[in-house]
């Protein structure tokens, strides 16, 4: 894994020799057809009960007035 820039845009250039000029284009049309906006973008309901309930686990302090 590259750790400083110069190092990043070497393995861009390996990765685009390797797989092509598009490669970032197909990973990301790849995940993008994965995603199928489930999860609390259906359903508020769940998204309400889960915030609930972390609101309550947390360990931050409240503020009183």
């Amino acid at each position: 894994m590259p750790q400083t820039k110069e190092g990043a845009l070497k393995a861009r250039e390996t990765i685009k020799e390797k797989y092509g000029s598009d490669y970032y284009e197909r990973i990301g049309k790849i995940g993008g057809k994965a995603s199928n906006t489930g999860g609390f973008y259906n359903n508020p309901e769940l998204a309400r009960r889960a915030g609930s309930i972390g609101g309550k686990k947390s360990k931050r302090t409240k503020n009183v007035v």
